[in-house]
This record gives structure tokens, sequence and C-alpha cells, in this order.
């Protein structure tokens, strides 16, 4: 029923709005000006108008997040067209995008990568360590990446933004305090930011304090325990103006979370504790743009940035006196520098270099409590690894009058060493040659046709290669003799942006090749669990149908909806490619008289019953599938002159419902209220 109404939806509204519109009385709109000129950065890695980019791309921004009151990063993407979060814990949140996430979807943060070497396959937790109040903008590039950004983007990219800062004749001081409470102790936040600018310093300070407590679920779930989790965070962000060409941008951000229950693995599989603590994440970066302004060349970008990841993980069984303790460490240096090229009207490109250096320390301590001796073994990672990445790159748009033309590419190569104590030194040295291609068909002033081809790649990285030990429902060894994965993805999209209405089509398919898959090793385990080990084994292909519209017949009104369709299929397995999400959509109402905001939304996603073995073994998946699910929301708020109050009812029928693929299942009926003090 779910799969018939919501198309009857997304084949009629469309036409039925078209019908009811005339040209003349798009001037006085105020969707128009906006859809036509929205501009998105990381379809190119400059800035692109969305109506003359031939790419999936949408953004989302910061107030919307906020009036949603959606909780963490991952959650936010819950608003984009075309995602899918899985959540394998309440204190993770991983995207699908065409099929794909963890280490086959790339993650950056104002252009830095977040995705490192030890970002494994499968659902991981990553995103969930940007705080979303440090974010002013979040964009998802649906299918592309790899020439833009390199490796990982086999799926497509999510790059968040920090907030802008911009520079003011007078001296102005702002800043904002924020509370937020649930319904069931399931949050407390508190959340303060302050800025200055002036006509040389922009600088804004952030910090997040957050509490939450296990999630109560629906109708037959109840409360979650253990999945509650704590965080604190601090941003800075500053830009100073050097001359009246040359400016200086710098940030830093920590993100720490505590204590962040595995939910499944406490339940299911026989632990006493299994948690991640801590989970933090730390980005500096310096850098440097200046105008150029000599003929072609135009402006030129010089980043350096230091990123560092540290993750804990505590486990012990049931009836066990052994407590596991494992920790790795990851730091990455970062260095770009691109310039941007422009005859001005027509042409208009980058080219750039790019490097980057993992190293990766890992360890393990096994404590025996009941006599307090510990035991030091080889963490999950070989201690010491190495990885090195650099890159050349470059993107090219011509922009006819009625054609744009988009052409890049990037040659990669990478450098790893890896020392295992057991298995001894190995360095590989995969490299790497994407490009992409896509025409645009501007059909009118507002509405577009256009064929878009990229190559993408994904290089073996550190946990690939030397991965050893208890990796969700599995025990892992290493294979150090790996080759990078490939993909060919084409895709056809229609682009409508008129009279108030604003929508996209797109049709696309994904080749994937030399896939690294885990093969089980048939009659061995290990400490209980199957044994497996990764290779080069698999080809595949995924292709989908994506469409989203927008209305808004008043500038108080906008409706708006989205549906996705995702097929994989694994061609050497001859099945289902694993975790594929099920058809899933989302249909909402927004009403802005005034100071008021009001809003009612529809989440819905079908059964998903076609299952890769994988998923079969997997028992964060229901025997014979995940069951189909109808959410309902409703939210609003106020805007006096300095204060905001946003209250939100989640899931009002109070349906038990679980994203595909996750390990907890989602929120039951609550209440969430957020107060914000603007100065």
């Amino acid at each position: 029923m779910f799969r018939y109404l919501i198309l009857l939806i997304f084949l009629v509204i469309p036409g039925f709005v078209s019908a009811q519109n005339h040209p003349e009385s798009s001037l006085q709109d105020s969707l128009k000006p906006h859809a036509i000129n929205e501009v998105v950065i990381t379809a190119r890695r400059f800035n692109s108008v969305v109506m003359n980019t031939p790419e999936a791309v949408r953004a989302i921004d910061n107030r919307a997040i906020g009036e949603y009151q959606l909780r963490t990063s991952p959650e936010a993407l819950a608003l984009t067209p075309g995602v899918f979060v899985q959540k394998t814990n309440h204190g993770g949140g991983s995207p699908f995008i065409r099929g794909l996430t963890g280490n086959q979807t790339l993650l950056l943060f104002d252009g830095i990568r977040i995705s490192n070497s030890t970002m494994r396959y499968g659902p991981n937790q990553y995103f969930n360590t940007i705080d979303p109040f440090s974010a002013g903008r979040i964009e998802v590039l649906r299918g592309s990446g790899s020439v833009q950004y390199g490796s990982d983007a086999i799926g497509g990219t999510v790059q968040a933004f920090s907030h802008g800062t911009g520079f003011t004749e007078e001296a102005d001081w702002g800043g904002a305090v924020l509370g937020r409470i649930s319904s069931h102790g399931m949050e407390q936040t508190l959340h303060s930011n302050i800025s200055f600018s002036n006509n040389i310093l922009s600088a804004r300070a952030g910090v997040s304090l957050r509490k939450f407590g296990d999630i109560v679920g629906g109708d037959t779930t109840g409360r979650q325990t253990p999945s509650g989790y704590e965080e604190a965070d601090h941003d800075f962000k500053a830009s100073i103006l050097l001359s009246p060409k040359t400016s200086l941008t710098m940030l830093y951000q920590n993100v720490s979370q505590t204590n962040i229950p595995v939910y499944h693995k406490v339940v299911l599989e026989n632990y006493a504790i299994n948690e991640t603590d801590p989970q933090t994440r730390r980005l500096a970066y310096a850098r440097l743009n200046t105008d150029i302004d000599a003929g072609m060349l135009k402006s030129g970008i010089i980043t350096a940035s230091y990123q560092q990841t540290r993750e804990g993980r505590s486990s012990r069984k049931n009836n066990s006196d052994i407590l596991r303790r494992e920790y790795d460490k990851v730091r990455t240096f970062g260095l770009s520098a691109e310039v941007l090229v422009s005859n001005d009207d027509l042409w208009s490109g980058n080219i750039g270099v790019e490097f980057y250096s993992d190293l990766v320390n890992s360890t393990r301590t096994d404590t025996d409590l009941a006599t307090s001796s510990a035991t030091e073994k080889r963490g999950l990672y070989p201690n010491g690894s190495i990885m090195n990445s650099l890159a050349l790159f470059t993107v090219h748009s011509i922009d006819l009058p009625r054609w744009n033309i988009t052409a890049g590419a990037r040659f990669n190569s990478y450098v790893i060493n890896v020392d295992d104590q057991e298995l001894g030194m190995t360095k590989l040295t995969p490299s790497a040659l994407v490009g992409n291609l896509a025409f645009m068909r501007k059909l009118d002033s507002g509405s577009s046709l256009f064929l878009s081809l990229n190559t993408g790649f994904r290089a073996p990285n550190i946990d690939d290669l030397g991965t050893l030990g208890i990796v969700d429902f599995r025990y892992e060894t290493p294979n150090f003799d790996l080759k990078p994965e490939s993909s060919f993805q084409y895709q056809v999209g229609y682009k409508y942006s008129k009279n108030g209405l604003r929508g996209e089509i797109y049709l696309y398919r994904n080749e994937l090749y030399n896939l690294i898959t885990r093969i089980r090793v048939e009659g061995q385990e290990i400490e209980g669990y199957p044994l497996y080990t990764k290779e080069n084994s698999e080809r595949a292909y995924i292709q989908g149908f994506e469409t989203a519209w927008d209305y808004s017949p008043k500038s108080w009104l906008n409706l708006s909806g989205n549906l996705t369709w995702t097929y994989g299929q694994n061609i050497t397995k001859n099945e289902p490619v694993r975790r594929i999400p099920p058809l899933f959509g989302r249909v909402a109402a927004e009403y802005r008289p005034d100071n008021w905001h009001a809003g009612a939304e529809w989440i819905a996603a079908a059964r998903q019953a076609r299952l890769a073995q994988g998923d079969i073994d997997d028992n964060r998946i229901p025997d014979g599938g995940t069951p189909g699910w109808n959410l309902f929301n409703l939210n609003g708020g106020y805007t006096w002159n300095f204060l905001t109050a946003d209250l939100s009812f989640r899931n009002i029928l109070n349906k038990d419902y679980r994203y595909h693929g996750s390990g907890i299942n989602g929120y039951g009926r609550s209440i969430f209220l957020t107060v914000q003090v603007i100065f």
C-alpha cells in the first residue's frame, strides 16, 4: 500500500501544480530566486549554481536543522533527498548514499577529509563527530566526488561547512544561548556561541554540553538500555583580512563523546560491557585565500590541516573476568593548494595538488579482573602503520547559453607501510586515475536535462589491510595483497525550478569492480566468532531512482516530498548487495505566517526482505527482513525579538520502527523543546 500511495503523490502533484501556475505570476515568487540561484560548493570544489550543475546535489542549512530539532549531524541528513541513515547505536549514524556507506562514502568538513585510513566497510559513527551546532550547512553530492576529493567517494560525498564569517564596517558583537530538553530524559543540551566582527577580523566560538539518555522506542519496545551517552564540544573560527585581496582563516574544533554503548551487542551477544569510550575528533586548519586577478588566474587557496581521532573500545562478556580495552589513534596531516581559473562568463575551473598523511597507533590490553593482571596484545590495526596520499586534480565547467559541459580528472598515488608484529613489514603503492564528464541541456530558463559519467575509486586502507580482531559479528584477519576498488556511474537527471515549483528526477546505475569483501574461512572460528578475511573478489552494480519536489504557492507555505528506490545486485555471488535500503520517502508541509512556523511530516520506508547472505547472518536484521514503517511528526515554533522557541512531537502514533541494518530502534512518541536567546 505504501509503495502505491507515495508513488501516486509524486506522479500527480507535480503535474497538478505545473498546470496551476502561469509564467506571469512568478515574478513575485519567493522560492524562484532562491531555487535558481542557490550555490553549492561540493559538486566542483568551487561555487556553482544548482540549476546549472549536472549532478545530484542538495544542501540543508542550520535553520532547518534547528527547527526540526535534529539531534546529530547524521540525523540531520534525514532532511536530504536520497540519503538513508543507519544507526548501529545511538551514538552513531551512517549515511547510505545510492546504496553505499562507510568507507565507500566520503565525509568532509570544510573541504578536509574526515574519512581516514581506518574507516571501515559498512556503517560507522564518524559523521556523528561533527557537532551540528558548529555546522552552518551540509551538502550531499550523490554519485560523485572521487575526481574532486579522492578515494572513498564511490557512492557520493557528504560535506559539512562551518558557519560563515564576514567583515563589517563597525565593530559588531553577537551570540546566542540555546537549551533543549526532551521527554523520557532522552536529551539535555546546552549550547552557547559568541561572535565578533569588524573591518579586519571576524570570529566565532561555540561550546556544546550534551547528555543523551537511553532511547525510548515505540509501543512494543520501550526503553532501550544501555544506549545513552554524553558529549562535550567546542569550536573556534576566525578570519583575518591581511590585505584587501588576501585573508587567513583559522579553525579549531573538538568533539568528545564518552561511554557510548553498543546496544545490540549487550542485548543480543551476551556482553556485560560493550562500549566506545572515548570517541573524539580534533581538527585544526589554516587557510589562505588570495585574489590573484591576473588574466585567467582568479584566486588561490592554500590549506594546511591537522586532525586527530581517538577511539577506545571496552568489552567484557557475561560470566567472564576478562576486560578487553582497545585504543586506536589516527593523526592526519593535510596540505592542499589550488588555483581558480576563469574567463569570467564562459569557462571556470580549478587546478590543484593535495597531500594527506595518516599515522595509525593501535593497542589492546586484556585485564583479568579476578587477578588484576594485564596482558598487552596486538591492537585492531598494526601499530605505527602509515598511509600517504598525493594527488593532482582539475575540474572545469563551460557554461554556454543552452549547454553546460563539465569535465575533470584526478591522479592519486599512495604509499602504505604496514608493520605487523606477526606478518612483518609490507609496503603497497596503489594508484588510480579517474575522470568525470557531464552534458547539460538547458531546456528553458527554469528546466534542464543532463547526462553525467563519473568514475570513482577507493584505495585499500589500513582497516582493509591490517584488521585483526572482532568486528560486528565476525573475527577478521589481515590481507596485505589488495587492490583499489573502482566504479563507473552514469546517470540521467532532470531539474525544474519555475513558478514556485522546484523538482528533480534522477535515474542512475553504478558499476562496481574489484570490491574488497569479507570472505568466510569455512570451518574456522576464533573466540566463538566465524573467521573472515578480505579479498578483491566481487563485481556488482547498484541502480536506482530518486525524485524530490518542493512547491511554494505562497511565501508562507511550502510543500515538499522525496522518494528513493535502490536496487543492488552482487554479480559474483548472484545475490543482493548487502544493506541495500528499502524504498523510502518523506512528505512535509511547512506554514510560516509572520514570526510563526508550523510543520507536519510523514516519513516512511517499505519492508526490505531482499537480503544478501551477510544480511541474513546479521543479528541486527530481523528474520525475513526489516519491516516497513510510517512515522508522523509535528513541529512548530515562534520567534520574538530575541527569543525563539521550537516544539516537536515525534512519532505521534508511537509506532515501533527501525532503519534497515540498524542495531537499535528509533524514537517512540516523544516531545522535544528548544529555547534560544539571541543577543
